[in-house]
């Protein structure tokens, strides 16, 4: 499976496979810095090398130069992640080693125990559009072609988050989002089912920044409670019970971005209510049906656990209408018709301060 966020999100069937080794060279060298109208602007690796040494940034841990066909680059290392980016602009590069951090924290306290990471995760960062192109053409093989169609943000694919600078707010939510994906997939016996696993990524699309940690506020996230409003004011929700069952492939195939939005958001608003709503009353049973994907004890078949646990198997509809029911109301509730209210309720409370711009 391998996920993408961009304007529209979606999870599409694929397969894993391993990272291609890319050569790490340390050059010599003085770098140029230029200041421009106030701002400054670091034209080499080298030079964005020592500013990063000097900023003493406490989640990096080393930097050096990255040899590649794409750009001047850099490879820099935190603890859980090593970033090879061909970004050189100073504020935001200097960001990225704390938000990346925090991200990993947070994906963390999505379940009750700690997990061990041993190996650091992979991300590619580009400074444009055209460095991404080409190295995806190359980095996705035969689905090159689905992840060019996207307009402005990133994709997970073999082990890696594969991001361009779209601003720094949007670049930060793709890489939030991406990177819960990575962490899943690497450290989960089972896949989740599609409403679990987009509705806990888009937990870290919204974000504040506050002497270098990053924070993130799944409250503030106004692109998906906008298209949650959007949704119940034109009554277009989808049932519970159908929105579990639901694989975003399925509705990307027929266009309708309504239903595409309705999906997300309500992914995202679910996972939340099975969080928040009552004072916390379901979180002990939302951290079971995640430590079960976690573990790999989820109640199921043998040939429902050997599909859960094979990530080179597509992840197909009619698993996740076979599997996600069955999870639901086994660790959460098997009385649709009265979750389903309190659920619309919480819908309708979370998006109540929203207001929807109107149209002439």
């Amino acid at each position: 499976m391998f996920g993408l966020f961009a304007e529209t999100q979606t999870i599409m069937p694929g397969k894993l496979a391993s990272i291609s080794i890319i050569t790490i060279i340390c050059l010599a060298g003085c770098g140029a810095l230029v200041e421009t109208g106030g701002a400054r602007r670091i034209d080499t690796p080298a030079g964005m090398i020592e500013y990063l040494r000097q900023a003493h940034l406490p989640a990096l841990k080393s930097v050096e130069v990255w040899e590649n066909e794409y750009g001047p680059g850099l490879k820099l290392t935190t603890v859980h992640y090593e970033i090879f980016t061909t970004l050189l602009e100073p504020l935001m590069l200097s960001q990225v080693p704390g938000f990346v951090e925090s991200a990993y924290r947070g994906y963390q306290s999505q379940l009750p125990e700690a997990i061990e990471t041993t190996t650091k995760f992979t991300v590619y960062l580009f400074a444009d559009r055209r460095q991404w192109d080409n190295f995806t053409k190359t980095f996705a093989g035969p689905q090159a072609a689905l992840f060019c169609k996207i307009k402005a943000g990133a994709y997970y694919l073999k082990g890696a988050c594969v991001a361009y600078n779209i601003g720094r707010e949007r670049t930060f939510s793709a890489l939030g989002h991406e990177g819960w994906h990575q962490f899943n997939s690497r450290h989960f016996k089972f896949r989740l089912p599609s409403w679990l696993d987009e509705g806990v990524a888009m937990l870290f699309e919204a974000h504040r920044s506050e002497q270098g940690l990053f924070y993130f506020e799944p409250g503030r996230n106004m692109y998906r409670l906008g298209a949650l409003k959007k949704t119940l004011v034109k009554n277009k929700m989808i049932p519970l019970k159908e929105l579990i069952a639901m694989n975003p492939g399925e509705v990307l195939t027929t266009n309708e971005t309504e239903a595409l939005m309705a999906f997300y958001s309500q992914s995202y608003a679910l996972v939340r209510f099975l969080r928040e709503e009552g004072y916390g009353k379901r979180l002990r049973n939302y951290h079971k049906l995640l430590l079960g994907g976690l573990r790999g004890d989820w109640p199921l078949s043998e040939i429902g656990k050997r599909i859960a646990a094979d990530r080179n198997i597509p992840l197909t509809a009619r698993w996740n209408r076979a599997i996600s029911p069955l999870l639901f109301k086994h660790y959460i509730d098997d009385d649709f018709e009265e979750i389903e209210k309190e659920y619309v309720a919480f819908c309708r409370k979370i998006v109540y301060h929203i207001r929807l711009k109107t149209q002439d």
